[in-house]
């Protein structure tokens, strides 16, 4: 099928579209604004809106209580002047932020500058007081401004045919009921909204919500690129009107401005996306009448905004990538072609591979299996000793994994490059993982961090955190 950019079709598709959208006018009378850089960035927010939902839903999905009329996801969206990638930066909601004089929306009150939390500034101003606060805090200019509630945010990913989430551990969450187990899973419009809502799945709290906020996109992201939506007039024309029918968006942005992402996209790879949040300084800073607020680190925060306002990628330039290089080094260690070994995708897992520290053990007769052992591990970024030594068997059919319960997780990681082994407790064994090798053995699996996020923003790619094909 024809693509989008094609023409007259794509516009025909399209036309109509418009009608249905909410407007604001985020940038009203606003002065003394940041000086536009290159590229376009969007704002994206997203709001509680729950009482758009039904009573089932509402139910279902454990949105219950009243709706807190503030902005629940903050997103800086850059895409780049050549229209090859798209940088994401999420802005943590509990962030510390300072409010310009305004008259607050509910009350009509007029109020001096005074500090917030950011997701704050939509209660009290609206999408314009948010526009101001975040322009003020990152000096990026914004161009357009997309709000998407719960009940769009469904929506949507229903009419995209749900999106697909891998995790390297289970998820539970019983705020927002979200119940995954390890492994692949196509989200609907409601498991979607459990998975990008829960902050109660560990210990990291707002940041975890961020990083499965920002998996979730590149998910979409691959979704639309490769499911045929952007080249499927007739996918497009479903999506964008779920989409523009559904959110509110500034006067500027409608069905010609997603015509041409959707041209703009067609050539995207998971790669052309990255994603990064704000350098955070003091994660519990307090302030008086506030509570405790989430403080940037200033300085990194700046050069990270100087970044997208001269519209240079964020993530370190691309070498060739651990998951490719490994790849084909393992495929050499079992004989397989390098090819082959180049396209097995990379299995996440809880702990990267490269803090796990392995002796291989040959528990068989096999001449130089141990040695073939070590080395695919090692290809797939396991610290391994490179000695390994004959077991005390020589007649051990399933390979084993022996492991200190003290590092349990670590042996699961290793377990998931070594599918079909046998995982065996072994108390005081200490932290290095034992692998005796059986004649089962046939190869190694590459395995990377489901966290891999780097360099000096904390950056990951679309490419490094999307569920492998």
């Amino acid at each position: 099928m024809a693509v989008l950019g094609s023409g007259a079709i794509g516009h025909a598709v399209m036309t109509g579209l418009d009608t249905g959208i909410e407007r604001v006018d985020p940038f009203k009378d606003m002065k003394n604004r940041p000086q536009a850089g290159h590229g376009l960035n969007f704002l994206l927010v997203g709001t509680d809106g729950r009482d758009k939902i039904t009573r089932q839903d509402r139910r279902e999905y454990r949105l219950g209580g009243a709706p807190c009329h503030c902005t629940d996801t903050v997103m800086l969206v850059h895409l780049s002047a050549n229209r090859q990638r798209a940088s994401v930066v999420s802005l943590p909601r509990d962030s510390y932020a300072e409010l310009p004089a305004h008259r607050d929306e509910s009350s009509g009150k007029q109020h001096g500058p005074h500090a917030v939390k950011l997701n704050a500034a939509y209660a009290e101003g609206g999408p314009q007081l948010t526009v101001r606060t975040v322009e003020n805090l990152t000096r990026v200019k914004i161009d357009h401004y997309l709000e998407v509630d719960f009940s769009s945010f469904m929506k949507t990913v229903d009419a995209m045919g749900g999106v697909e989430i891998c995790t390297a551990k289970a998820l539970h969450d019983k705020n927002t009921g979200l119940d995954l187990l390890p492994g692949t899973h196509r989200l609907g419009g409601g498991q979607a909204l459990q998975y990008v809502r829960s902050r109660h799945v560990d210990g990291a709290a707002d940041l975890g919500r961020m990083q499965r906020q920002q998996r979730f996109v590149a998910a979409l992201v691959k979704q639309a690129t490769g499911g045929g939506v952007l080249l499927n007039p007739v996918k497009f024309k479903e999506v964008s009107s779920t989409l523009l029918g559904s959110v509110r968006a500034d006067r500027g942005f409608g069905s010609e401005q997603m015509l041409a992402l959707g041209q703009a996209m067609r050539d995207f790879t998971p790669a052309s996306s990255e994603f990064a949040s704000v350098p955070i300084g003091n994660p519990s800073y307090p302030v008086k009448g506030i509570g405790s607020t989430v403080k940037w680190d200033e300085p990194k925060a700046a050069k990270l905004f100087e970044a997208l306002r001269q519209d240079r990628p964020l993530a370190a330039p691309s070498a060739p990538g651990p998951v490719r290089g490994q790849a084909q080094a393992q495929g050499q260690a079992q004989g397989q072609s390098g090819l082959r070994a180049q396209q097995q995708p990379a299995v996440p897992v809880d702990v990267p591979p490269q803090q796990i520290r392995v002796q291989v053990e040959n528990g068989t007769r096999i001449d130089g299996l141990g040695g073939r052992v070590d080395t695919a591990l090692r290809a797939t970024g396991f610290d391994t000793t490179r000695a390994p030594v004959g077991g005390a068997s020589r007649n051990v059919k399933r390979t084993v994994i022996a492991y200190d319960p003290r590092w349990d997780r670590s042996a699961r990681t290793v377990s998931t490059a070594l599918p079909g082994s046998e995982l065996r407790a072994v108390a005081g064994q200490g932290r290095t993982v034992l692998v005796i090798a059986g004649a089962d053995y046939r190869k190694v699996v590459p395995v990377r961090p489901e966290d891999p996020y780097q360099g000096q923003f904390g950056v990951v790619t679309g490419d490094q955190v999307i569920c492998g094909k």
